[in-house]
């Protein structure tokens, strides 16, 4: 299968394209980070902008024929923001769990909560949330 290149992942550098061959990668890294996070099918299908339940069950068994482009986009940005918390916990379950802890930042929610209100802004705001917590470091 020839690898075609996908939108710009939020990441990548000026002028990179993700191809869906890093697309399938991405989302296989996702759907991995969507088990530590302890997600349920419903709560992992809107971060990923609400794929049908067949779609997603056959990208959890491993049959990834094509990742859409906004998905293509979530994809980074979920990675982004592991790749933040990472870097901010010693320990990997403390960034886990970071995600679904009150944080006053959200309101008073999780940092889940504001990711699950679906649209893409809401995740790139909890990613922004950590990259300017990080920058004072």
């Amino acid at each position: 299968m020839a690898a075609t290149p996908h939108a710009l992942a939020p990441a990548a550098s000026p002028g990179a394209e993700i191809t869906a061959e890093e697309a399938r990668a991405m989302l296989r890294a996702c759907l991995a980070l969507f088990d530590r996070w302890g997600l349920s099918a419903g709560e992992a299908r809107r971060l990923l902008g609400e794929p049908s339940p067949r779609t997603y069950q056959r990208w959890r068994s491993g049959e990834v024929a094509s990742v859409p482009h906004d998905t293509v986009f979530r994809l980074g940005t979920l990675l982004g923001i592991h790749k933040a918390l990472r870097f901010m916990f010693a320990s990997p379950a403390q960034g886990y769990a970071w995600v679904r802890r009150p944080n006053a930042a959200f309101g008073g929610r999780s940092a889940l909560d504001r990711m699950l209100q679906g649209a893409p802004t809401d995740l790139a705001a909890v990613r922004a949330y950590l990259d300017a917590e990080r920058a004072g470091w």
